[in-house]
Order: C-alpha cells, then structure tokens, then sequence
C-alpha cells in the first residue's frame, strides 16, 4: 500500500515539475517526491520537517487549514507565511473520496507555477492540474479503502477489549482471522498494546486514525475502561488531566483513550510501541488540559504543569488472550505517565514503580490524612512534602530540589504535621502520606 503512495505522488511531481508530498488530514507524512535540482532553497523549513519528524507544527497546520483546505473540492493556493516557516508558497490538492476528505498533496512552488490555472468559479483547470486531481481521487480511494479496514480491524479489537473474559473466544478468534486476511498477520506474532490519553474523538468517523509502521489496528475507550471500581460507579474517576495533588473535585467521566495494537519484533522488545506512541502523542487528537486544571507557573515548591497526553506500553505477548492484560497495562501506565512528568510522556507499564499497585486501586477520593493538605491554600505544603518523600526523607535534597532554605523546609514540614497529625519520622506515617499524595495525582 506504501509503495501505491509513492508511485501516485510520484506521478503528480512529474506531471507538475514540483516536489510533492502527500500527508494525511492530521498532517502525517504518507509518502513525498524526490526534491531533484541544485535549488537547496526549494526544501523550506516545513518541508523539511515534514519529511524528518513525519509531522507539521500546529502553527503550519493553522496557517494551511485557515484557507478552508478541509473544505475545499479544488486545487487551492497558500501563499507563504514566513512566521510559521512557510518560505514558500504552495498548491493544495485536497484528497477525497466520496466527499470526505482523507488527505492533502501539497505542491511547492519555486514561482513557476504561479500562472498556472487551478479552475474554479466557471474557469477550467490547467490540463496538468486535473490530471493531477485524477491521481488525488485515486490516492482517495486507496486511503479510504485503508481506513475502511482499519475501522474493522478497531471495531473488533474493541470488542475484544470490552468483551468479559467468559465472552472473548470469539472476538479473538474474529479479531486473528480479520488480522490475517487483511493485514497477512501470523498467528504467535509479538504484540502489545499502547494506550494515549487523553484522545479526541471529535469527528472520529471522518478522520481515519494515523497510518503507521507497525500499528496493526486502533480504537477508542473510556480512559476509565476495564478499571477495578469506583465508589461513584460505572463510568468515573479521578480528574485525569490534573499533574499534581488537587482538591477534590466532582467525578466525572473519564476523557476518551486511544487504544493501539502494535506489533514488535520480539516479546521483549517494545522499540516499535515507543515509536508508535511517539508519532501518535504529535497528533492534533491528543487533548489538551482544561484550563481549569492549569496550574500557574513554574515556581518552586508549584505542582508542575500538566502535559498534554500521554501514552502507556504494556507487557508484549504472542497470545491475543492476552491483550485485555496489555491494554490494562498500558492505559495504567498512561495515567501513570499523565500524573507524574517524570515518567512520561511514554512509560512502559513495567517502569511506573508505585503506581503499578495504585492504578489497581478504586478510585474512592483523596485519603483522610491528606485532604488537608489538598485545599487550594496548602498545595505549596503539599509539593513540599510530596518533594521531602521522594528525596527518602533527606532534607539537603529536598532543599535543594525546591529552591528553598533547610529552615523554610523544617518550618513547611512542622505545619504539614499539624496539618495532617502525621509525624514525619516514623516511617509508617511517612508511607501513608507518601501513598496518598502520589494517589491524589490519580
């Protein structure tokens, strides 16, 4: 199917004398003609990234989409930007197929195809452009073909995922078969699953999910799916989006998860899941934080900045009855990943440490021994004894780590004690408030 890419966006470079390239409607890189001649200039900034990191910045995407590129049934010219590193201006060939939309060839423009006729509003197209629209229109085709069977593919895998065990022969024994006429997939073949929280589902059903090595199919679910319980029931759970300690708040549901079956080279290494989740986390789907979650600033003793997303590896496997296992891994580790920055933006489930008992557990509220220290007025003693904790109790360290004198450390640590009753030299009480802190980020 890559090799079909290459060959259609090929026919366009040469048809037009212009390098081309061919992304998906999320900007991924799908294939791009070889940049023949001397003109070093021709390869702008947003080329050149588009080839290497195999995606445009949301600034690039922005300045292109604002020209309606999603809407538009013609050929389309986007003139330069040079504050988002668009040195040159380009031609937009939107790719449908039965009138959606599934990606865009973009044509680079040294100024000899300035005077070239697009068509529209009455005037016919160049010859050279509507044969290249042809081609578009087959490149549709094909893309669409592919996002049909992957939708299949991710129907079933989700019906494997939200099957109960005493029901999932079937969806397994569905899922092997698809995976073999579709994708000529082996039984006993490493897989593992990777799960990216938080994933927009906005629009789902017209965006085919992104193409990549490797990734043999994909679907959404609740973040909260296959959780052990809650104290509020089906369908809640602990703010998500929050990087730090948080008051409590009200439950809600849980934001969606992208759930991805990817296959490797072998159980044990899990290098093509880091490459999936690494491509996945750079697509505009994954969501942002809400506002309302942002804490401010970076200053000392403040609760970190959330991340964007996060994406979670589980254990590799050669059993499809094992993916409900991996799946729960992986979205364990996301969560992992998405409260704590230092284990993220991707973390394997078999590095979380703690976690991996803490994501086990219900999600039943903040502790009684920490709630105090939760209230918006105590968050900076929070972050401090969270910091004292993690440093084992050694205060050079945490001094150090907060950017604070060991004075102001012993003076934060005293009220955290008459806060919570706590008495930070036993250990027994320090793992309690260890636990619940690290919990609350949940």
């Amino acid at each position: 199917m890559r090799g079909d890419y290459q060959q259609l966006v090929d026919e366009i470079s040469a048809a037009l004398g212009a390098p081309a390239t061919l992304e998906d409607r999320d900007f991924g890189l799908i294939a791009f003609g070889a940049h023949e001649g001397d003109d070093d200039e021709v390869m702008d900034p947003v080329r050149t990234r588009s080839i290497l990191q195999r995606r445009s910045t949301a600034a690039v995407r922005a300045w292109f989409e604002a020209f309606g590129i999603a809407r538009a049934r013609t050929a389309l010219r986007i003139p330069p930007d040079p504050a988002a590193g668009v040195f040159r201006g380009r031609i937009c060939l939107p790719v449908r197929h039965r009138g959606i939309v599934h990606g865009y060839v973009w044509l680079l423009d040294d100024g000899h195809l300035t005077d070239l006729e697009l068509g529209g509003r009455g005037t016919p197209p160049d010859p050279r452009i509507a044969q290249a629209m042809e081609t578009a229109a087959r490149i549709g085709a094909l893309l669409a073909d592919e996002a049909s069977a992957g939708s299949e593919l991710g129907d079933l895998l989700r019906e494997l995922l939200a099957t109960g065990p005493g029901a999932r022969g079937a969806a397994e024994t569905a899922l092997r078969d698809a995976l073999r006429d579709t994708l000529r997939f082996s039984p006993g073949s490493p897989l593992t699953m990777v799960a990216v929280l938080p994933w927009d589902t906005t629009g789902a059903d017209a965006a085919p999910l992104p193409s990549l090595p490797g990734l043999l199919a994909a679907c959404t679910l609740p973040a909260d799916h296959g959780a052990r319980g809650t104290a509020e029931g089906p369908g809640t759970a602990a703010d998500p989006d929050r990087t730090g300690p948080t008051p409590p708040a009200r439950p809600h549901r849980a934001s969606p998860a992208l759930a991805a079956l990817v296959r490797l080279r072998s159980p044990g290494s899990l290098a093509a899941a880091h490459t999936v989740a690494e491509q996945l986390l750079r697509s505009p789907r994954v969501g942002a934080a809400p506002a309302a979650a942002r804490p401010q600033g970076g200053a000392a003793g403040r609760i970190p900045p959330p991340r964007p997303g996060a994406a979670g590896i589980g254990t590799g496997t050669t059993e499809l009855t094992d993916l409900s296992g991996s799946w729960q891994q992986a979205l364990d580790a996301a969560r992992a990943a998405r409260a704590e920055p230092r284990l993220g933006p991707v973390a394997q489930w078999d590095t979380i440490g703690a976690y991996r008992l803490l994501t086990a557990l219900p999600a039943t509220g903040p502790d009684a021994v920490a709630e105090p220290l939760l209230a918006p007025a105590h968050l900076e003693l929070a972050r401090t004894a969270e910091v004292f904790l993690d440093c084992a109790g050694q205060a050079g360290r945490t001094a150090q780590a907060l950017g604070i004198h060991r004075q102001t450390l012993y003076y934060r640590l005293g009220r955290v004690e008459k806060l919570t009753g706590l008495d930070l030299a036993e250990g027994s009480d320090r793992l309690l408030l260890h636990m619940a802190l690290k919990a609350a980020r949940l």
